[in-house]
């Protein structure tokens, strides 16, 4: 399937910042290493939207550099991102989280 755009939900577009404020914690820096990564990781949606596994109704992509799942679902040619959401949670924490989002 060709997308022809990507869009972030307002809480997606949350738990970026979210993320970037918890590594900015640990050092100086690494939050916007975080963000950067994670927003390549969206843009690489446009090549590769749906040949993901599907996690509680939704596409399910690993980040490539840290421990974050990017949830998105397809309708027609865009592919919208409903969370950014660290995988070391417990996996009801998760469900629950994008449960509100749809």
């Amino acid at each position: 399937m060709r997308i022809n755009d990507v869009f972030l939900l307002e809480e997606a577009f949350d738990d970026l910042n979210e993320g970037k404020g918890f590594y900015d914690s640990q050092e100086a820096g690494v939050g916007d290493y975080f963000r950067d990564c994670l927003i390549s990781d969206v843009e690489s949606l446009i090549l590769y939207a749906g040949v993901h596994k599907k996690q509680f109704g939704l596409y399910q992509m690993y980040s490539k550099r840290f421990p974050y799942s990017i949830y998105y679902e397809l309708i027609g040619h865009i592919a919208y991102v409903v969370a950014i959401l660290p995988m070391r949670r417990n996996p009801s924490w998760i469900k629950r989280k994008i449960k509100t989002r749809r």
